[in-house]
């Protein structure tokens, strides 16, 4: 079916840069932990390292590289504070009051799980082993065809070498491009079905797929006289993992090149297609390690439906034969305006392990165009972009290959490093159009449980209107409701403070006479243009539930005219009074569903 030539490439010489020893993020998508999460548990730690994983197996059946990590209740006199005022309010009701209080917090723990689960949901990427069954299936980019009992079996060398010891002795021997080889098995009563199951299993780690081939494969002395005559394969990520480091039997090279370049050097569909998609085909001339990456048409095709699109239009075009003639490997040119060199390793390590290695990434290569503008969005200007910024950016480049596998990782690495100093990155980064709606939900999620220590930070003056109103429209803040208004007021004076500052002319900027300079007293503040700053977010605080009730920060919001009419509960009513804002039960009119705050349900309970 092809030339039997020997110049094909089945080097096993070590791949550049397969020996850095790095972190590394493992990959799982389907499996979630089921420990509980009611109000006294937490997703993040604000205090969290990263360790490099020592067992892949163990990593997937937790919540991907989502850690779940639970910390201690803060033992600290603010929450003292506010479990003294939770017991003043609650020292005057009757005690099924108190009980019903505690129901309705136990409804909305329940309603927090169901959430939390909810905002932890993705669709399963397909794993390795998934797509190395649909590449066994499909027959993509197959370079040999294997005879057994009058049957042809298209399969990939590289993949058959790498997994059993029988088949790379047997493919030494027969190296060329498309060879066919007569497969002469010893073991008695190997039939058709069941030859086909065994190259499944070579492929998938798994015998079969369903139907008689799996119960005879079941007979203990047919698998034994196999082992003997084929030998026994290692795991299959093993396997794949040593396929990565030494590239036996590749057939793609991997270029890079600008666009300029790319015109010059390709022929003209490949100048089209690079125009197009920012790849390139070609056969061009010999060019050294430190220019070209080594990898296999299979696994691209297996992994990436963007390359095996743009493998499978070369064979529709004759190129492919014209390539098996020459006994040459395919070329494939990468625009680095879209796809920077630094980050292939990462992406060629990802198909062939599902594990997204950082440290892979070519450090002091900046990257070019357009997805160049994510770290400038996150990095501030800084140099070196780090691990996050890194994440971000591969995870565009994952989605550009349809590579959803490398995505999710990428949206592991980001979530991983969420913490005060990287929140506001982060949730600007996720609410871009481009950014991860999932990415976006765990960071709400982490504003909303640490907002009492993101209040107290510099960092609540970094957040936008958007993520604030978002917050303070959770049923699960962990927050009182004295500190939401107290911090909300504060965060819409810092705003009025920027627009002061920007509408003085640029030439008094920084003087003695600036805004920045002179600083701001409160009474300087116009009082009208902060309620047109504050008006989208006040109506979402539950002023009912402030406690104390005779709190300064709710009199004070009240004289300067922020909150127009004082909390409904300090309105006469017909009886009760306080609970009637607290209690379903005693609904009149003004019920308003308690938030889940930690000390607050503690206390109740």
């Amino acid at each position: 079916m092809g030339a039997n030539g020997s110049s094909y490439p089945h080097s096993c010489s070590p791949r550049i840069g397969g020996n850095a020893q790095t972190q590394q993020t493992f990959i799982g998508t389907s499996s979630y932990s089921q420990q509980g999460y009611g109000w006294e548990s937490k997703l993040y730690s604000l205090e969290h390292g990263h360790e490099r994983p020592t067992d892949r197996k163990k990593k997937s059946l937790g919540l991907a590289t989502l850690k779940r990590r639970f910390i201690k209740r803060r033992k600290s006199s603010r929450s003292a504070d506010h479990a003294r005022q939770m017991r003043e309010l609650l020292s005057g009701w009757d005690v099924r009051d108190t009980n019903a209080l505690v129901e309705e917090y136990e409804g909305t723990a329940a309603l927090k799980e169901l959430s939390f689960q909810a905002s932890l949901a993705r669709a399963e990427a397909p794993s390795l082993q998934r797509d190395l069954a649909a590449l066994y299936q499909h027959k993509y980019c197959t370079d040999v065809d294997l005879i057994f009992q009058g049957t042809c079996f298209p399969a990939h060398r590289a993949i058959l070498a790498a997994r059993c010891p029988f088949f790379k002795t047997l493919l030494s021997s027969s190296p060329g491009y498309g060879a066919e080889v007569l497969m002469d098995v010893e073991t008695a009563g190997i039939d058709v079905p069941m030859f086909s199951a065994l190259l499944h299993y070579l492929y998938t780690g798994e015998f079969g797929v369903g139907g008689a081939e799996d119960t005879r494969l079941q007979n203990v002395d047919v698998l034994v006289q196999l082992s003997e005559e084929f030998g026994t394969p290692n795991s299959l990520e093993a396997d794949m993992k040593g396929l990565f480091d030494y590239m036996c039997y590749y057939d793609a090279l991997l270029s890079f090149s600008s666009d300029s370049e790319m015109i010059e050097s390709c022929n003209e569909r490949g100048a089209v297609a690079a125009a197009q998609t920012g790849v390139s085909v070609g056969n061009g001339g010999p060019r050294t390690p430190d220019e070209d990456l080594r990898a296999h048409k299979a696994i691209l095709s297996a992994r990436s439906p963007f390359f095996r699109n743009l493998l499978q239009r070369r064979i529709r075009t004759g190129e492919e034969m014209t390539e098996r003639t020459l006994q040459t490997p395919t070329r494939i040119v990468l625009d680095e305006s879209i796809i920077p060199r630094k980050y292939v390793q990462v992406i060629l390590h990802c198909m062939y392990t599902d594990v997204v290695e950082l440290g892979l990434v070519l450090r002091g290569s900046p990257s070019a165009g357009s997805l160049g503008e994510v770290q400038a969005l996150v990095s501030g200007g800084r140099g070196a972009s780090t691990r996050t910024e890194e994440a971000m950016e591969l995870y565009h480049i994952a989605l550009f290959l349809e590579f959803s596998m490398l995505a999710q990782g990428c949206e592991d690495i980001v979530v991983e490093s969420l913490s005060l100093d990287s929140l506001v990155p982060i949730l600007k980064w996720s609410s871009q159009p481009y950014g991860s709606k999932w990415v976006h939900r765990q960071a709400m999620h982490f504003l909303c449980e640490e907002f009492s220590q993101v209040v107290t930070s510099d960092v609540l003056y970094e957040l936008s209107k958007e993520h604030l109103l978002s917050a303070i429209q959770s049923d699960y803040l962990q927050a009182s409701e004295q500190d939401i208004l107290k911090y909300v007021v504060k965060w819409g004076e810092q705003q009025l403070i920027k627009r002061m500052a920007d509408r003085e002319p640029n030439l008094l900027s920084g003087t003695a006479h600036s805004v920045n300079k002179r600083g701001v007293k409160r009474r300087d503040l116009d009082v009208e243009e902060l309620k047109e700053i504050l008006s989208p977010l006040l109506p979402f605080i539950r002023t009912e539930h402030i406690l104390p009730p005779n709190s300064d920060v709710l009199t004070d919001a009240l004289k300067r005219g922020l909150i127009s009419t004082p909390p409904s509960d300090m309105l006469p009513t017909a009886e009760g009074g306080k609970a009637n804002a607290w209690l379903r039960q005693k609904n009149a009119g003004i019920y308003v569903r308690p938030r889940l705050f930690s000390p607050y349900v503690e206390e109740a309970k």
